[in-house]
């Protein structure tokens, strides 16, 4: 990144440097939670780093509340812009989904929260409650310190947490569903569609499943949600078997949780989330924008 290579006399970063570099992962995950977007967070941290580059360090009592509080506000910009570009997209907004480390899936809580499912919970919040929500749940600020990111009082802050903590809480996944259990419904679906067996994937749809596609104008995909088993299970055989002879499927970490990379001719082509409920799959996410799928080429460290 532009502006965080300067180099003490002694030959170690600046402390404005040093300091920037060991909260990075952290300020990126902020960054993506509140967007779902990582190139719009790579932007946000270019902003943050100019930003923090001109701070007295010694008028700074906690480095990583104030950079996250930095971070937190350009954050909020960026999101009320990109609310705007949504609104004309072309076909479902889908988030940029991640290759992920290990770690990250160990870490339930983190990995929940940047869950393609529950990116999505999160974009149906108003921005200001989605900041709260996000520094106070996932990453556990205090209500002042929310408040001095957000441009609020830390009485409104509390109202706001409630609220979103409500709205989330009846939109998110019923229940907590193990990694394990996820791949092996993962694996179940990649053999039906690799076979082409259409019953098997139907057995593993939940009769209200949601299909959502992001090809944002670029690639081919539904311009509206698909719902109901029948249907998607037939509209996602039919088109897999026109390219059945290039097509094959990979297991990958996406998000912090287990997901198939479908690839054509040995090219990344679309990312497949999941949400699973009940054992069954209800939510199936097909991100194949060329543009959201750089991040897929390198692991991405994200923490708290």
């Amino acid at each position: 990144m532009a502006g965080t290579s300067q180099v003490a006399p002694h030959g170690r970063p600046d402390p404005a440097t040093e300091a920037f570099l060991a909260h990075r992962n952290l300020l990126f995950t902020v960054a993506y939670e509140m967007l779902g977007s990582a190139a719009d967070a790579e932007d946000v941290l270019q902003e943050t780093w100019l930003r923090w580059a001109g701070v007295d360090l010694d008028q700074v009592r906690d480095q990583r509340a104030y950079l996250v509080r930095i971070t937190t506000r350009q954050a909020l910009g960026r999101l009320r812009a990109l609310g705007r570009r949504k609104e004309s997209y072309v076909g479902p907004w889908l988030p940029e989904p991640l290759l992920t480390a290990p770690d990250v899936a160990e870490d339930v809580e983190l990995a929940d929260s940047v869950s393609m499912a529950m990116l999505l919970v999160l974009e149906t919040l108003g921005p200001t409650e989605r900041a709260v929500f996000v520094l106070r749940e996932v990453f556990g600020l205090a209500y002042d310190e929310i408040a001095e990111a957000v441009g609020k009082t830390p009485a409104a802050v509390r109202q706001i947490a409630h609220r979103a903590r409500a709205h989330v809480a009846a939109r998110r996944p019923r229940g907590a569903v193990s990694p394990a259990q996820t791949r092996g419904v993962l694996e179940a679906f990649r053999r039906a569609v690799e076979t082409g067996d259409l019953r098997g994937l139907l057995d593993l749809l939940a009769p209200d499943v949601v299909l959502l596609g992001d090809g944002g104008g670029v690639k081919q995909a539904v311009l509206r949600p698909v719902v109901g088993a029948d249907k998607v299970g037939r509209l996602m055989t039919a088109g897999l078997e026109r390219v059945a002879d290039a097509l094959s499927l990979r297991p990958a970490q996406v998000n912090g949780c287990p997901a198939l990379v479908v690839l054509l001719d040995g090219e990344i082509d679309t990312v497949v989330a999941v949400r699973v409920d009940d054992g069954l799959i209800s939510g199936l996410y097909a991100v194949r924008n060329p543009e959201k799928l750089s991040h897929m080429a390198r692991e991405i460290v994200l923490c708290r």
